[in-house]
C-alpha cells in the first residue's frame, strides 16, 4: 500500500481495513510502523470530517468529579469557597482564571475544555 492523505469516503475505509490487518502487529517491525503511519493518516482525515466539540466546562468538571468520587466539598480549594462551587456547578457563575489554573493543576484538565465557550 502506498501513503499519501486520505482524500474522501473510500479511501478512508479502505485505510481502517488496512488497519485492521496490522493492528496488532509488533512495534518498531515493518507491519507496526505501517499501524502507525495508517493511524496518523486516519486521525487527520478524522479531525477534517468528523470534528469533535469540546465539551460544556461545567459538565467536563462534573464528569471528572464523578469518575474520582470527589464531593463539592472536594473541591472547595479549586474554586476558592463552597459558595462558589454551588454558583459555578449550577451555572450561575463562570470560572475565572484562577479557578481554571487550579482546576488544571488538580484536576488536570486541559486548558482547551476549561477554556470552551
Amino acid at each position: 500500500m502506498k501513503f499519501a492523505p486520505i482524500k474522501n469516503e473510500k479511501e478512508y475505509q479502505q485505510a481502517l481495513l488496512e488497519l485492521e490487518k496490522v493492528f496488532d502487529a509488533e512495534p518498531n517491525s515493518p507491519q507496526g510502523d505501517k499501524g502507525q503511519v495508517l493511524v496518523l493518516l486516519i486521525e487527520d482525515y478524522e479531525k477534517k470530517h468528523y470534528p469533535i466539540d469540546l465539551p460544556d466546562p461545567i459538565e467536563a468538571i462534573k464528569l471528572t468529579m464523578e469518575e474520582k468520587g470527589l464531593t463539592n466539598k472536594d473541591v472547595v480549594s479549586y474554586f476558592g469557597s463552597k459558595s462558589l462551587v454551588s454558583q459555578v456547578l449550577s451555572k450561575q457563575r463562570n470560572l475565572s482564571l484562577k479557578m481554571i489554573r487550579a482546576l488544571h493543576k488538580g484536576l488536570r484538565l486541559p486548558y482547551e475544555i476549561l477554556l470552551a465557550e
